[in-house]
């Protein structure tokens, strides 16, 4: 199992990693919208993620602004609830 393991937290590790190279360099946007995170991951999941306050909400205005989700901390929220269903 211990070699299972990691070889899942090295995937999971690089795939971060490549998510965010490509950030870096423009291919991808550094924010997802939340129609987007509930299309993906479901709208109970990445809910459940804000009020757990895993999840930071950036929005532009007020009232009915546009959510705007760090792309990179949702995939790592992602990864982690993975690996720990691995335990």
């Amino acid at each position: 199992m211990e070699q299972y393991l990691l070889t899942t937290i090295a995937e999971a590790a690089a795939e971060l990693g490549a998510i965010q190279a490509l950030v870096k360099a423009g291919r991808l946007k550094p924010y997802v919208t939340k129609a987007e995170a509930f299309r993906q991951y479901g709208r109970k999941n990445v809910e459940h993620w804000v009020e757990e306050g895993l999840l930071t909400i950036r929005k532009d205005g007020n009232h009915s602004a546009k959510w705007r989700i760090d792309r990179l901390e949702l995939e790592l929220i992602v990864k982690a609830r993975l690996l720990l269903q691995h335990l």
